[in-house]
């Protein structure tokens, strides 16, 4: 019966296994392809020679890799304070009242991302709204924070606030009452409590949240364009760049996959440490 069981989820599970190998399993292999590929080649049929991977180093590109990793970890750590009291008062303090904040944080994935960043950047840029309106009421003006790294950290925040901010109320959820209050009981002092039972029980909702934040972030591209101009260069510009104005497909597909690589290993070890099965709320 057991041995049914599988047959029939195996079965089940082909469709939507097929429908991944075609749509996210097929591209990387072709990004892999064209990474090995000669420089300045739109095919696959030469021999392999690495040469882009060598291009990354001597033309300085790891300087865009590494700040974009710089900026991703920076988001993921500010991120993570902002939103573990919020994630708490949802999970434990407000009741009813976190369905009403969940609504409004969800209401603002429903505007396009690029279109929050451009308002954004007409509010912050000089003589936009915010310096208008400061202007006009009370006769100073500041200088546009604009085209500078910490702008960019602000947008990337603002974005990927909600894929902090839900894993970490779930992760919270899981840490149960009875444990806090007893340890208050035996006189743990609060930031005990915090460190040693809150945060290791909501370790699977904090490294989902923190990985979510980190990889969609050190793959960003509209949050340094909007906010950054082209003075702050990541690494998402020269994959661009690479692809379209430089023509020169093996070199992005060996940027690419380099990010791709190096984000995957820092990945590996949190996702082998997740219990799915207590985020979902499911019985082994």
């Amino acid at each position: 019966m057991e041995r049914l069981e599988r047959r029939l989820g195996l079965l089940s599970a082909l469709p939507i296994g097929i429908l991944l190998l075609l749509s996210f399993v097929m591209p990387l292999l072709l990004v892999a392809g064209f990474a090995a590929m000669p420089q300045k080649v739109f095919e696959l049929a030469h021999l392999p020679d690495f040469s882009s991977f060598a291009v990354i180093w001597e033309q300085g590109y790891y300087k865009s890799l590494l700040r974009s990793l710089g900026l991703a970890f920076l988001t993921t750590v500010i991120l993570f304070l902002v939103s573990w009291p919020l994630a708490y008062g949802m999970a434990k303090v407000f009741g009813r009242f976190t369905l009403v904040i969940t609504i409004l944080v969800v209401l603002i994935l429903f505007v396009s991302e690029n279109i929050r960043l451009f308002g954004w950047s007409l509010s912050l840029m000089k003589g936009g709204l915010l310096e208008g309106y400061l202007r006009a009421w009370f006769g100073f003006s500041f200088e546009t924070p604009l085209y500078d790294w910490p702008v960019i950290v602000f947008g990337m925040c603002y974005v990927y606030f909600p894929f902090m901010l839900f894993p970490l109320a779930q992760g919270i959820s899981l840490v149960p009452d009875d444990a806090r209050l007893a340890a208050s009981d035996l006189g743990a002092s609060p930031a005990r409590i915090l460190f040693e039972i809150e945060m290791p029980l909501a370790a699977p909702g904090i490294m989902v949240g923190c990985l979510l934040t980190f990889v969609l972030s050190a793959g960003a591209v509209a949050e340094a364009k909007l906010l950054g101009g082209r003075s702050v260069i990541v690494l998402t510009d020269d994959v661009e760049s690479a692809f379209t104005f430089g023509q020169n497909w093996p070199l992005g597909s060996a940027l690419s996959l380099t990010l791709i690589v190096i984000v995957a290993l820092l990945a590996l070890v949190p996702i082998s440490r997740i219990d799915l099965d207590a985020i979902m709320g499911r019985k082994r």
